[in-house]
Order: C-alpha cells, then structure tokens, then sequence
C-alpha cells in the first residue's frame, strides 16, 4: 500500500540501507515519471492555553535540541487530530536524544487526567529516570496547573521547563512531530484514528521511519546504539 510519506531524499536513504546505489536525482525523475509524490504539509490548528494565572518555569531547555544521552530532555505537546465526527487531542512525549515518541495519549478531552498524565505514565513506564532530566513543554494550561505539578514533582531528579510566551521555536521539535504526522495521516471516524495513530507512531515512527535529525537512522536503532555502546563502555 502506497502512503506517500517518502519523498526521493529518505527514499535513496532506504534504498543505501537494501544495499542499493542510485542519485537523488534519478529517484525525482522515476517518481515524476510515475506521478509519485509525498503529501505536502498543509496547515493545522494550534491549540495553546497560555492565559492563565498558574506559575510558570524558566527556559531551562534554551533550544539545546541535541542532548547527549538519552532520559537528559524530553519534550512535550498536544495537537488537535481532525476526524469528520470531531476532533482528537493527540499528546506526545518525545526524548530528543533519539526522537522517540516515548509517551503518548489519544483522547477526546484536554483534560490534564485524559492527555499529559496518562502519556507521562507511558514514557516512565519505558524508560527508568536515574539522572537529570528536563521536562518541557510551552505554557499550556495542562503543564502549568497544580494537579500536573504535584504529579511531576514527585520524582526529585526533574526538572521542568517551559517555552517563553508566544514562541513556537523552543518547542520546535514537538510541533514538527505534528506536522509531519498531519501530513501522512487523514481520517475520517474517530474508531479510524485510534488504530492508525498507535500505527503510525509505534510501528512506523519509531522502529521504521529514517529520521533527518539522526543521519537517516531510526528512533529505534540510535536507542539500541546508545545501550550497545553504554554496555561496552
């Protein structure tokens, strides 16, 4: 099944990892002589609560997208899924060592219960927080409110982070994760959805798309990269 979400660039990266050697430039031409072609990024729906009178955090993160190791940063967001009956909230946990969707949730709800908390449990269940590690999210109500704070100061070794107001850059890796999922998925039902997104990121996102960020690696692969090396070290 064609799903149009390589464009000549990651497919020549797919090609070189079968053992196949071909120019960017012969892939382009193959695929405008067939009518082949990725989807184009098309516009989406922001969906930020920043008025409201809950304490804020500091910038900690300060745009150091690239950490050293894995469990040092994780970011955060929620994003509208729009179905023909309605919207989705769709929540994301994201480690930026490897790119990883490590925590997520899908719910018809902004509710703090029903989108970060349940998404933050996933991502402590599949990795094991023993240093340092920053949380960050923008200034979302959801992040912001005490039922999330009390919550997330349980664990001594995080600390939290938020975007400065009205810049969508200091969480740029999250709302990319967005775009490029807007792009590839379109649903129609809400029951469509839920099984194409946990598709979409567990099967295809983490263990199968080549990521630009990581030198045409998967999410998957730079994790078991980061352990062989840790073991041997």
């Amino acid at each position: 099944m064609i799903k149009h979400r390589y464009g000549s660039t990651r497919i020549v990266e797919q090609l070189k990892r079968k053992g196949h050697r071909i120019s960017r430039c012969r892939v382009a031409k193959i695929m405008k002589a067939n009518n082949w072609m990725s989807k184009h990024k098309r516009k989406f729906k922001a969906n930020t609560d920043s008025n409201h009178n809950y304490p804020v955090c500091r910038n900690l993160l300060n745009r150091n997208f690239a950490p050293d190791r894995l469990n040092a940063a994780w970011v955060i967001d929620i994003t509208y899924i729009q179905t023909h009956q309605g919207w989705l909230y769709l929540t994301t946990i994201i480690d930026l060592f490897d790119r990883q969707i490590i925590g997520w949730s899908l719910s018809t709800s902004l509710h703090t219960n029903q989108t970060i908390i349940p998404a933050w449990k996933m991502a402590v269940s599949k990795r094991k927080i023993n240093m340092d590690l920053i949380f960050h999210p923008d200034r979302g109500i959801q992040y912001a409110s005490k039922t999330f704070r009390t919550f997330i100061k349980s664990n001594p070794v995080v600390t939290q982070s938020m975007s400065r107001k009205c810049n969508c850059w200091d969480n740029s890796v999250a709302e990319s994760f967005f775009k490029t999922l807007k792009v590839e998925l379109d649903f129609k039902t809400i029951e469509q959805a839920k099984p194409a997104i946990f598709e979409y990121i567990e099967i295809w996102y983490n263990r199968k798309r080549l990521h630009s960020f990581l030198g045409y690696k998967t999410p998957s692969e730079v994790e078991q990269e980061f352990y062989q090396f840790k073991n041997v070290a």
